[in-house]
């Protein structure tokens, strides 16, 4: 009788579609060249009833609808969650430049986001009077799911540089001017 010897299960790695790295450079030198830079992002929203609304971006449409017990008709997501999913979009973008530009292959990489939010103002429309400070999300969690050709450490530490310069998390994190007024 013989035996057969054991082998090592292969490991094999797929890792994700990546970014053109050298292109990253490339951009990375011109905002060290400008650090004043700035682009505009333009969004067109457009309401077709109820709180059902289409919004125009680019090429592109954003459906935001409010759940039935908001009066909506569930059709889309709501508009906090949108939010959140733009946070979630732009931490994965951050999440991926880092670890390209660190050489790190990227195998696996999902972020899962959840905040608080209340509407006792019922949108200004009667509600409870608040003040602006005591609306909107008052407590926003992430997680990410991350792997790759790296350690756990460097994994973190590629997490953390990437929410460091997240342009959407640092706009909720911080006071920005805004204004709102009737078309001319």
């Amino acid at each position: 009788m013989t035996t057969a010897t054991p082998t090592k299960p292969e490991t094999v790695s797929t890792y994700l579609r990546p970014i053109d790295r050298e292109g990253l450079l490339a951009f990375a030198e011109k905002g060290r060249n400008n650090p004043g830079t700035r682009g505009t992002n333009k969004v067109h929203t457009v309401t077709e009833g109820q709180y059902r609304t289409v919004s125009h971006v680019n090429q592109h449409e954003v459906v935001v609808d409010e759940p039935l017990h908001l009066f909506g008709e569930d059709t889309a997501p709501a508009p906090g969650e949108i939010v959140l999913s733009g946070l979630g979009g732009c931490l994965a973008v951050g999440i991926t430049a880092v670890a390209t530009w660190k050489q790190v292959k990227l195998s696996k990489l999902e972020i899962f986001l959840e905040g608080d939010i209340g509407n006792p103002a019922a949108w200004g429309a009667g509600g409870a009077e608040m003040k602006p400070d005591q609306m909107g999300f008052q407590e926003i969690r992430v997680k990410v799911l991350v792997e790759g050709d790296a350690t756990r450490e460097q994994l973190d530490e590629i997490v953390q540089h990437a929410n460091y310069f997240s342009p959407v998390a640092n706009t909720m994190r911080n006071p920005i001017p805004f204004s709102i007024s009737l078309m001319d």
